[in-house]
C-alpha cells in the first residue's frame, strides 16, 4: 500500500540516491527539489515526502500548497527507472487526491508536466485531471476539480 513519509536521516540517502536517466530533462533531482524545500522553508507551504509501498521507498513527490487560493501543488513526482510502470504514480496520486478530499482544505490540485512526457500526460488524464490553458515554463499545466 503507498504512504507518504516525511525525509529523515533514515530514509535521505535513499532519497536522493533515486535517479532518472541522465538524457531525461522531465524532472529535476531530488537533491535540487530537497534544496528548494529547504529554501522555502520559512513559508511553510512546501512539503517534499518518500513515497513508500509499505516499508519499501519508492519514489519522491513535494507539494505546494496555497491556502488563499485553496490549492494544492503536485509540485513534484519521481520515481527512479526501476519503479516505473508499476503503478506507484498513479498509486501515490489517488492517495493525494483522496487526502486533500479529506482534509477539507482545499478545492482544487495544480500539476503540470513536459509535453514530450507522454507517461506523465496518460497517468495524469486517466486521473481526470484537465489542461487549464497555462503553458509555463515549458509544461502544461493541468488541473483537477475536487468537489
Amino acid at each position: 500500500m503507498i504512504n507518504f513519509r516525511a525525509i529523515t536521516e533514515d530514509n535521505f540517502d535513499a532519497i536522493i540516491r533515486m535517479k532518472r536517466p541522465d538524457d531525461e530533462h522531465f524532472v529535476a533531482s531530488n537533491a535540487y527539489s530537497l534544496a528548494q524545500a529547504w529554501l522555502y522553508r520559512d513559508n511553510g507551504d512546501v512539503y517534499p515526502f518518500a513515497i513508500y509501498e509499505d516499508d519499501a521507498p519508492v519514489g519522491f513527490m513535494m507539494l505546494d500548497e496555497d491556502l488563499d487560493e485553496r490549492c494544492l501543488i503536485i509540485w513534484r513526482i519521481m520515481f527512479p527507472e526501476e519503479n516505473r510502470f508499476k503503478g506507484y504514480g498513479t498509486a501515490a496520486i489517488r492517495r493525494i487526491i483522496d487526502l486533500a478530499r479529506e482534509s477539507g482544505k482545499y478545492d482544487f490540485l495544480l500539476i503540470s508536466y513536459d509535453p514530450e512526457n507522454k507517461v506523465a500526460e496518460h497517468v495524469y488524464k486517466k486521473l481526470d485531471f484537465r489542461p487549464t490553458g497555462v503553458f509555463e515554463h515549458g509544461e502544461i499545466e493541468l488541473r483537477l476539480d475536487l468537489k
